[in-house]
C-alpha cells in the first residue's frame, strides 16, 4: 500500500525544523555504486548524534504521535528514529534499491524490521526541479513529489529511487515502521476499514450496526495483530 499522509508535519513545525537543520554541518555520502549490487548513492546526510538532527528528530516523532492518519496506516510497534538527507545539484541520487530488512539503532542497539519505508518532505516542490521518489510496485511506476510537510509510505521491500535533483535542495525526513500486522495487504485492509469507520461515524453517529464493524477492526487486529 502506498499512502500519502497530508500535513504529517503542519506548517509551523516545519518551518522550526528547517530553521534547525539548514544551517546544520551535512555529511556528503558519495557514490558506491561501484559494489555489484549496491546502489550508488550522492547525496548529504544529516549526522545522526548531531544536535540539530536530535532536535528535529524530537519534532518530527512529537507530529506523528499526533497523527491519527499515519497510526491508522503504519499500526507502528517500533519507529526507527527519524534521519534527515539533502539532494541538491552537487549531491543529488539515489539508484534503484531496497531498503535493508532489518536496522539497527546504533546508540541503543535496538533492532527495527523494516516493514514500512516512509519520507517526509521538507522542501516544497517549487524550490527545486528532479527529486521525485519513484516507487516501482505490482501496479507499475509511481512517481512521487508532495508538499512540504507531507508523507508518503511505502513497502520498504519495493524497488524505489531518487531521482537526480537539477536545481535548489530537496530536503526530506526519512525512516521505517515495523508494524504490528506485517503482511502490507493486511494492512491496506484494516486502514480502509478503520478510515470508514470514522467518516461514518463522523457523519452519522453512533448505531448498532457502527459497533459491529468497529468489533470486526478489533478482531482482525486481535488475530493479525503481534506486539
Amino acid at each position: 500500500m502506498l499512502l500519502k499522509v497530508p500535513e504529517v508535519l503542519p506548517a509551523p513545525v516545519v518551518t522550526r525544523i528547517r530553521s534547525v537543520i539548514e544551517q546544520a554541518d551535512w555529511s556528503e555520502q558519495r557514490p558506491v555504486g561501484a559494489l555489484p549490487g549496491v546502489p550508488a548513492r550522492l547525496n548529504r546526510q544529516l549526522p545522526e548524534d548531531g544536535k540539530a538532527a536530535r532536535a528535529a528528530r524530537a519534532m518530527v516523532l512529537d507530529s506523528l504521535g499526533q497523527s491519527v492518519m499515519f497510526f491508522t496506516g503504519a499500526l507502528p510497534k517500533k519507529i526507527f528514529p527519524p534521519l534527515f538527507n539533502r539532494y541538491d545539484t552537487v549531491a543529488n541520487q539515489f539508484d534503484n534499491h531496497v531498503d535493508t530488512a532489518l536496522r539497527t539503532w546504533a546508540p541503543t542497539g535496538t533492532q527495527v524490521r523494516a516493514d514500512i519505508a516512509v519520507t517526509i518532505f521538507l522542501s516544497d516542490p517549487r524550490e527545486y526541479e528532479g527529486g521525485e521518489l519513484v516507487i516501482e510496485d505490482h501496479y507499475g511506476t509511481q512517481s512521487i513529489k508532495l508538499r512540504a510537510g507531507d508523507a508518503i509510505l511505502y513497502p520498504a521491500a519495493n524497488l524505489h529511487r531518487v531521482q537526480p535533483v537539477t536545481r535548489g535542495v530537496r530536503l526530506a525526513s526519512y525512516f521505517w515502521v515495523e508494524s504490528m500486522v506485517h503482511e502490507d495487504e493486511r494492512r491496506r485492509l484494516l486502514y480502509e476499514l478503520d478510515m470508514s469507520i470514522l467518516a461514518l461515524r463522523a457523519r452519522h453517529g453512533e448505531s448498532a450496526e457502527l459497533a459491529r464493524l468497529t468489533g470486526c477492526y478489533h478482531n482482525l487486529m486481535r488475530m493479525w495483530a503481534t506486539t
